[in-house]
Order: C-alpha cells, then sequence, then structure tokens
C-alpha cells in the first residue's frame, strides 16, 4: 500500500483552510494487526467522504466519516477505536468512541479525528445603534465583524472589519463565508431586506432583534414570497438571553451571548427583553426577569452503518 506523505496530507488541509471549507484532520493513533494502515498515517475528511490520505481500508471508512460529520457539526475533536465485534455497538468508554465492526481480519484502529472550522465571524445587518454596538462589542470575544447597512458611514464602525454599504443579498454570500452568525439589527429599517440578505448568507445562525409579534409577521411574507420555510423558520426571534436590557450595549451583550451560547454549541435559547424607558426608573428587582436555562448540547444522533461486504476487514488488510 502506498501511504501519501504527511507534507501531501497537510497541504490538502491548508488548502482547504485558505478556502474556508470545514473538514478535519484524521490521524492513526494505533494500530493492531493485521492493518494496512500505519500509526502517524493521515487523512483530510470532509462530511462527503475522504479527500486526500489513508487512514485503513472500506471497514473502517464508514465509522471515521459519521464520527467526521459529528465533530464538523459540534466543534469537538475525538478518539474512536474500531475494533473486531459481532454485534456492531457503539460504545463509549472513557474518552474513546468504541465501533464495533464485523471484521473478519481482527485488526484494531484508534484515529483522532480533529474538526478544522473556518474562523467564526459575525455579519451584522443593518445601521441603528444597537448595529453599532455589536460592532463594536463582537471582535471582544473573538468574532471578526462584516457590517452590511443600506447607505451608512463607514466611520461609525471602526471595529468592524469590513463594511458594506448595502444590504445586497448576493453581495453579503460574498463577503461572508457560510457557517457565520448573522444578527438583524435593522430594527424597524429595510428589516424585509436584511432578513433577505441573511438568509442569503448560509449563516450557522440567524438572530433578528425583533418582537415575537413582528418576527412572526415578517417570516411568514418572507415565506410567501418564496424564502425557504425551514431556512425562516429557523431565525431565532426574539435574539438573545433575557437580562433585562435596555439600552442599545446592554441589548447588544444580550444577543452576542445568543451567538456565544450557539457558537460553542449550546441551543439558541430566545427571549431578550427590551424595557420601556419608563421602567428604567424601578427597582432592577422589578424590572429584570429571571435569566432563561440554557438547554444542554445535544450530540447529532448517529446514523447506522452500511452493511460490509464478507469478508470486509476492519482496517484494510487481509482476512
Amino acid at each position: 500500500m502506498n501511504h501519501p506523505a504527511t507534507q501531501d496530507v497537510l497541504a490538502v488541509a491548508q488548502r482547504l483552510h485558505q478556502q474556508h471549507l470545514p473538514h478535519a484532520l484524521v490521524s492513526v493513533l494505533r494500530v493492531l494487526a493485521p492493518a494496512s494502515a500505519r500509526p502517524g498515517d493521515k487523512a483530510v475528511v470532509t462530511a462527503e467522504g475522504i479527500v486526500h490520505g489513508w487512514i485503513g481500508g472500506g471497514c473502517a471508512q464508514p465509522a471515521v466519516l459519521r464520527t467526521v460529520r459529528q465533530a464538523l457539526a459540534d466543534g469537538r475533536a475525538r478518539v474512536i477505536r474500531i475494533a473486531p465485534a459481532e454485534d456492531g455497538q457503539v460504545r463509549e468508554l472513557d474518552d474513546v468512541l468504541e465501533f464495533g465492526m464485523a471484521c473478519h481480519s481482527g485488526g484494531t484502529l484508534e484515529l483522532f479525528v480533529d474538526p478544522i472550522l473556518p474562523r467564526a465571524r459575525l455579519l451584522v445587518v443593518g445601521d441603528s445603534p444597537l448595529a453599532v454596538a455589536l460592532a463594536g462589542l463582537a471582535p471582544r470575544v473573538g468574532l471578526p465583524v462584516t457590517v452590511l447597512a443600506h447607505g451608512t458611514d463607514a466611520a461609525r464602525f471602526p471595529d468592524a472589519e469590513q463594511v458594506l454599504a448595502s444590504d445586497d443579498a448576493a453581495q453579503a454570500a460574498h463577503a461572508v463565508a457560510p457557517g457565520s452568525f448573522v444578527v438583524v439589527a435593522t430594527q424597524g429599517r429595510r428589516d424585509v431586506q436584511g432578513l433577505r440578505a441573511a438568509l442569503a448568507v448560509g449563516a450557522r445562525q440567524v438572530f433578528f432583534v425583533a418582537s415575537e409579534r413582528k418576527a412572526q409577521v415578517l417570516k411568514a411574507a418572507l415565506v410567501e414570497a418564496g424564502q425557504d420555510a425551514a431556512a425562516v423558520a429557523a431565525i431565532v426571534a426574539p435574539a438573545g438571553q433575557a437580562i433585562g436590557a435596555q439600552t442599545p450595549e446592554e441589548i447588544a451583550l444580550s444577543v452576542l451571548a445568543a451567538v456565544v451560547a450557539a457558537r460553542r454549541g449550546a441551543a439558541p435559547v430566545s427571549g431578550a427583553v427590551v424595557q420601556p424607558a419608563a421602567a428604567a426608573a424601578q427597582p432592577a428587582a422589578e424590572t429584570t426577569p429571571p435569566a432563561a436555562a440554557s438547554a444542554p448540547a445535544r450530540p447529532l444522533p448517529l446514523p447506522d452503518l452500511p452493511a460490509l461486504p464478507a469478508g470486509a476487514s476492519c482496517c484494510g488488510g487481509k482476512g
């Protein structure tokens, strides 16, 4: 078996990274013969399959692929073991996920699956005071910002990496890579156009700062106009954590907390509350609603592995 050089595998991974394409670097940690892979062998794997490299034969690859898909979804690295078993069960042993495979060769592989995701970015749609506050706060938690607004002054967004004076959907899709987060902070000015631009990006999550009633009306209008119903339904609105926010800066903090939760794999929590100005004079204990509880992250369900041909080897060795 001709094993690709590590330098070649890393070069392919570097190219995918430069293209902002999610992928995983899978490395062989340990081998129990018979197996065609060796410790140190590597492969670049996307959600569609192995792009380049070698990590074992046909019996190993389905388990690797399903693990890579889950790692790309939640961003967490994993160690997996592929070992012979009659029942084909998947078990979690300490920090190792073990796949039992009906491999007649008896070979065993341990692999490290390291997801490499594009750098998360935040697209802020709108030129409202809230948009200004978000663009200033997000870089401080590691989220580079692109602002998309209609006829705005770039000087209002000194912390943004990029300011586009347009809410054109095509320009938004070109400016921000898929997998980014989007906050629509138009606040009554060109809301529908802003939401259309947000949907065009193919974002990991879209947040819309609006009341629940307004969001429902605009979502219905988007679906009626031909937008994908599932994508529209996935828009988080109202956006943000319920902290009793009132000022643009406080609301920005609330919304950014929800973005960070989504970035780290927690379920998004709607319910940011914007209190009327008159409520500001009341004591904080009366104006601040209880904090919403964040739902714990749930692992993605693992689909069934495809059936293996009789005599197939777990790790590519000869049975």
